[in-house]
């Protein structure tokens, strides 16, 4: 038995709302240290991000410098002058707080939520830290083995031997090449190693601090001060070098005999933050593979059936922004795959989009950001990446009006200055045995090897 839907009784959806400017009080401490500090009454938590730049400054140290950051983001809880780390980890617990520490390419990162009561105890511990972590050598063994495990994991896994294959193939020489590090050099770090690294590389100076919450922007900024204050480490935080475009032609097949699926993988520059040409490419990438509604998804998932979860995405690091394709197919359909997935790009640059497909995009793109930014959580990250990036907490208004100012012939032009296939590095990670023959009617074909796959 089915039941008819009157579809004219669903009201139609309402404008979206403006993006608030985030009520931010802006400063910087004697050492250099930028402090962003939000207001947002209400709910009795404060979010705290630490932003310290933290990247590799040449390829022939990335390897290194990433297997011993991928050690200290957790060693560095390990102890400080006056705390061990259960004590370290009691202090923070007893004011609802539990400091995470990350790395990735661009920066080291320590973020944690915690009651409002606790601001001047957690601060004075995340200083203690940033002054006088210990990296006691008994313990940077165990983990830096800990380490070293979850990367070897992490490297037998498809999807990440691909993601590696193309950003080795698209970065070249530069730091970003070296996604994750090698093992070995991972269990190679000591205590020593960390201490060095630490002094050297977590500095004040071009770091920032936002705070998101329940706070009086005065009050937090002198408890900030009288905390922060004697982190005064000479230097200044280092940003990694502008990203090269290589743009490699053909498609490099690395070899994985015997997979059963293929993963393609196709990525080009995009353009950064405070480029004009952005919200144009943002919208682009929505209607051709950004969400569940897009060309992508409909024909390679829903009419072909190729795969599960096709997906295009834009990303910003701190030296170049990309324009990113992912899909994961059978080994038997990779060349049809591929070959609609360029398809669909190609028509993203020769033909305009419908209207229709433009205000849905936008409607998405413009209720995510209202969505990332409504809790103190969502709104104190975006505000570290935003500002880490050099862009006022005003930048999401700005790129609001921006969004809706964009028109189908403006979204064409972005596409084919992005989007064309022409413009994206190519690789799939598959059984060359398989798949070459597929992939060799498409374009020239370089078959590799990974030492992981």
């Amino acid at each position: 038995m089915t039941t008819g839907l009157d579809l004219t009784l669903i009201p139609p959806l309402g404008e979206p709302r403006p993006q608030p400017v985030p009520a931010a009080e802006e400063s910087t401490l004697p050492n250099g240290l930028r402090l962003i500090l939000v207001p947002r009454p209400g709910v009795p938590l404060i979010e705290l991000r630490l932003r310290v730049p933290f990247a590799a400054t040449t390829a022939a140290d990335a390897g290194l410098h990433t297997a011993r950051g991928s050690v200290l983001s957790g060693a560095v809880l390990l102890g400080s002058a006056q705390h061990d780390q259960t004590g370290i980890a009691e202090l923070l617990q007893g004011h609802g707080a539990e400091l995470s520490v990350s790395t990735d390419a661009d920066r080291l990162l320590f973020a944690t939520t915690l009651l409002p009561d606790g601001l001047a105890p957690v601060l004075g511990m995340l200083a203690e830290l940033l002054t006088g972590a210990t990296y006691p050598d008994d313990r940077v063994e165990g983990e830096r083995e800990r380490v070293a495990e979850r990367i070897r994991i992490a490297l037998s896994q498809p999807g990440v031997i691909a993601r590696s294959s193309l950003a080795a193939r698209r970065y070249g020489e530069h730091p970003y090449a070296i996604t994750l590090p090698d093992p070995e050099l991972v269990t190679s770090v000591d205590g020593d190693a960390l201490r060095d690294l630490h002094r050297a590389r977590v500095l004040p100076a071009g770091s920032t601090l936002v705070l998101v919450g329940d706070l009086d922007p005065r009050a937090t900024a002198e408890a900030a001060a009288d905390a922060l204050g004697d982190w005064t480490v000479s230097g200044h935080a280092v940003e990694a070098p502008p990203a090269p475009d290589l743009r490699a032609t053909g498609i490099e097949l690395v070899d994985r005999s015997g997979a059963v699926q293929s993963n393609i993988r196709l990525g080009g520059p995009a353009p950064g933050r405070t480029d004009p040409d952005l919200a144009a490419v943002r919208l682009a990438n929505m209607i051709y593979g950004g969400y569940f509604s897009s060309r992508l998804v409909e024909n390679i998932r829903e009419r072909r059936g190729y795969t599960y979860s096709p997906r295009s995405s834009v990303d910003h690091q701190a030296a170049g922004s990309s324009f990113l394709v992912e899909a994961d197919v059978a080994t038997e359909v990779t060349g049809p795959a591929l070959l609609e997935t360029w398809y669909e790009l190609g028509r993203m640059a020769l033909l305009p989009v419908t209207e229709a497909e433009l205000d849905g995009a936008r409607r998405y793109i413009l209720g995510s950001m209202a969505l990332s930014t409504a809790t103190h959580a969502g709104m104190a990250s975006t505000l570290s990446a935003l500002v880490g990036a050099g862009l006022p907490p005003g930048w999401l208004a700005e790129h609001q009006r921006d969004l809706a100012a964009v028109t189908v012939g403006q979204v064409q032009e972005a596409s084919r200055r992005y989007l064309a296939p022409s413009a994206l590095t190519a690789v799939v990670l598959g059984d060359a045995g398989r798949v070459a023959d597929q992939l060799e009617p498409l374009a020239p074909v370089s078959i590799t090897r990974s030492a992981s796959a």
